[in-house]
C-alpha cells in the first residue's frame, strides 16, 4: 500500500478523535510501528499560513505524539480554528487527543 493509501485507510476507516483544532483518526499499523501523518486544508489561507500550522503540527508530533504511540498509523487533520492557534494550544490539543489514543496496537482494530 502506498503512503497516500495509508493515510486514506486512516482518515476513512480509523477511530475519530475530536478537539476544537483538530481531528485524529487512528488505526492498526500495517508496518507494526507508529507513524504519524499531518493533513492542514487551505481554509481560504495562504500557503504561508498553511505551512506554518503545519511545521507547528509535525513538530508537536514528533516531540510529544511519536515516543509515547503503540503501533498505530495517526492522521492529524487540521480544522480552521488550528490556523488562529498559538503553538502551546495546538500542543493542548494533540495531548487531549493523545490521552485517548490506544496504548496498544490491538485496541485500534476497527
Amino acid at each position: 500500500m502506498t503512503r497516500e493509501g495509508d493515510l486514506e485507510a486512516a482518515r476513512v476507516q480509523g477511530k475519530r478523535i475530536r478537539t476544537t483544532q483538530l481531528e485524529v483518526r487512528y488505526i492498526a499499523s500495517p508496518l507494526h510501528r507508529p507513524r504519524v501523518g499531518v493533513i492542514v486544508p487551505r481554509f481560504g489561507h495562504t500557503a504561508v499560513d498553511r505551512n506554518g500550522v503545519k511545521r507547528r503540527l509535525r513538530e508537536i508530533a514528533r516531540t510529544e505524539l511519536l515516543p509515547t504511540l503503540a503501533a498505530i498509523d495517526v492522521v492529524i487533520r487540521a480544522s480552521p480554528r488550528a490556523y488562529g492557534a498559538t503553538f502551546e494550544t495546538l500542543r493542548a490539543a494533540v495531548r487531549t487527543a493523545a490521552r485517548q489514543l490506544p496504548t496498544n496496537a490491538g485496541e485500534a482494530t476497527t
